[in-house]
């Protein structure tokens, strides 16, 4: 109607509406209490037990790489046969003198297989692609830089005292007793890892 006045809610301004009381809101707004830990109701709050983990190694261990038990020093121990023991495996030491390639590719092989997957390689691998690289890098001469390099590798795998000077000179004038040895020193860890001589 014109002229009328119109009701004023509580706010202050006028309104056609019907107004209504206010309700108190059923969900409560303030922020949770972080301050200690959610507990479900009818749950005692107990401290849980420590359950000390064993670190997870991420490489395989691998056998016994001290398997003649060698006194070990400060800078490492000495290698498990001499450099002239090559007598004792004439046949690598035969092969080496003929192909340093194969005994090359077979202990690289081996080598890799133990540090990958920590279990001796199954089958005897002469012929590899290790192999035919050496081979290769003998023909221009420059075999005994692989040789210096595993040698190297082999020496930091099982602790064992030497420098880059002595892999140096022992690969390049004493290929077949070199391979020999360490062919030797892979296989006393495959036999920690398989209770026999590998053949």
């Amino acid at each position: 109607m014109p002229g009328a006045s119109h009701p004023i809610n509580n706010t202050g301004w006028s309104s056609s509406y019907p107004s209504y009381p206010r309700q108190p809101h059923l969900l409560s707004l303030s922020p949770p209490n972080m301050s200690r830990p959610y507990t479900p109701q009818g749950t005692p709050s107990m401290p849980r037990p420590y359950i000390p983990q064993a670190p997870m190694s991420l490489r395989p261990e691998g056998g016994n790489r001290n398997a003649k038990n060698l006194p070990v020093k400060k800078n490492g121990r000495s290698w498990s046969n001499g450099l002239c023991g090559c007598c004792e495996a004439p046949g690598t030491c035969l092969l080496a003198c003929c192909l340093p390639c194969m005994v090359y590719g077979d202990v690289k092989t081996r080598k890799d297989h133990l540090e990958n997957h920590g279990t001796a390689l199954p089958n005897q691998s002469y012929c590899s692609g290790d192999c035919a690289l050496h081979g290769l890098a003998t023909v221009f001469g420059l075999g005994c830089i692989f040789q210096m390099i595993q040698r190297t590798s082999i020496r930091k795998r099982y602790n064992i005292s030497g420098n880059g000077c002595d892999d140096c000179c022992t690969a390049c004038w004493c290929t077949s007793c070199e391979l020999t040895q360490e062919s030797m020193e892979v296989e006393l860890e495959e036999q920690s890892l398989m209770g026999h001589p590998r053949h």
